[in-house]
């Protein structure tokens, strides 16, 4: 196994999760509690809490960032948790708890900023259609302002880049299809078919562009950090 899997902490006290990096275990923690109170009182979670269109009566300023703990189901919080264990704690480990922290919001608010944005051009042809009359212009428009957006799947691919882009030649196996490819060549995958469904809109109910978000400002944030050689700066 990979040096940058090993970790010299006592896990035999204070159970699994005491093995985990502090700043992932504690996104762990938070997005499990945040989906608990969804179980108990949906309604109220999303309609507080998830994002929705800046002009929609259901928007408030917090939703942009209490979004990214809330989930739709439990396996989009498991997929989401398992993935942010499996790359956050390594890339927690690579560059410090204060830069991971930053890192993960920074992809979380550029996913949630990339998909907004794209909402925005549409809504300018939907008001443009409105304008000429059209009926399904108008139910368009009042269906995107009454639809939330939860999830912490940005900032989770995010994470998945800023690994990939430290270890680009590690070999990483998807369930399904079984296939085994390096970092760099799965996370090129990732976001030409991220791409290829936003824009056809196929695979709908999933906010690609918030996908592709978080993917771009981790791999604009990586790239900065390296160029002003900081990157692994824990101070």
């Amino acid at each position: 196994m990979p040096d940058y899997y090993s970790y010299n902490g006592d896990s035999s006290r204070g159970g699994f999760l005491s093995s985990v990096p502090k700043v992932t275990r504690n996104l762990i923690i938070i997005n499990v509690i945040v989906f608990i109170a969804t179980l108990i009182n949906e309604d109220f979670m999303v309609a507080t809490f998830a994002m929705f269109y800046p002009t929609s009566p259901f928007f408030h300023v917090w939703q942009i960032v209490t979004h990214m703990f809330m989930h739709g189901g439990f396996m989009h919080i498991l997929f989401n948790m398992y993935t942010l264990w499996m790359f956050g704690s390594v890339l927690e480990r690579m560059i410090g708890e204060r830069k991971f922290l930053i890192f993960y919001f920074v992809c979380g608010l550029g996913a949630v900023a990339l998909h907004t944005g794209v909402e925005y051009l549409q809504v300018q042809g939907f008001m443009k259609a409105i304008a000429e009359g059209s009926t399904t212009a108008s139910q368009s428009y009042a269906e995107l302002k009454a639809t939330p957006v939860v999830g912490a799947s940005g900032a989770i691919y995010g994470v998945i880049i800023g690994y990939a882009m430290l270890f680009p030649e590690s070999k990483l196996t998807l369930l399904f299809p079984p296939v085994t490819l390096s970092a760099k060549w799965m996370v090129i995958i990732f976001a030409a078919l991220e791409l290829l469904f936003g824009i056809t809109g196929s695979a709908v109910n999933i906010a690609h562009f918030a996908h592709l978000g978080g993917m771009l400002f981790g791999w604009l944030l990586i790239t900065y950090w390296k160029k002003k050689g900081t990157l692994f700066d824990r101070n």
